[in-house]
Parts: C-alpha cells; structure tokens; sequence
C-alpha cells in the first residue's frame, strides 16, 4: 500500500492595507468674495457650479466645511494649491486637512 501524506501548500496571502483617508476642509473668511471661492472649488475640486455654491454656502453658514476626501497626499496638494490660490490674489483663504475618522 501507499503510505504517502499529501500535505496542501499554503499560500499566505498579504493583505494591503487602504491608504488613510483625509479631508479637505474650506474654512470660512469674510474678505474672499463668493464667486472666487466658487471658481476655485470649479477648478481645483471639479466641481459644477450648483456643487461649488452649496460648498461655499455651507461654509459661509457653519464657519466650514467639508469639501471632499482624498488620500493624505492628495488632500494636502489641493489644500495647498486652492490656498495659495487665494494668497496669490491677496485673499486670506484657506483650505485644511484633518485625517478621516
């Protein structure tokens, strides 16, 4: 007779782990003119001119708010670049991230 144990081969699988998650925050001033935080929302976040003007009053009204999540790089680019944006043109604006709970 045939004595022989087949052992299976195990395979580990690696998990990868999902890059943490960022958002990109528009904090609220009073010297940013309306329309130039909705052009920079459109060019910066692609968002439609509807999407850009709820952003913006959203922020108006709360003082913030959230507009969209990113991995940490890429949140911190467009924070980065929609700010100097506004600084460029002499406006305090200002876009942060803060880690996604």
């Amino acid at each position: 007779m045939n004595d022989t144990v087949i052992k299976p081969k195990t395979r580990t699988k690696s998990k990868v782990e999902r890059p943490k998650l960022h958002k990109v925050i528009l904090i609220n001033d009073d010297f940013t003119p309306r329309e130039f935080v909705t052009m920079i929302l459109k060019a910066e976040f692609r968002m439609t001119e509807d999407q850009a003007y709820k952003v913006m009053i959203t922020a108006h009204k709360l003082g913030a708010c959230v507009v969209a999540v990113f991995t940490k790089d890429v949140a911190e680019t467009k924070a980065t670049r929609a700010t100097d944006a506004g600084r460029t043109k002499g406006y305090p604006l200002l876009f942060t991230t803060e880690p996604e709970e």
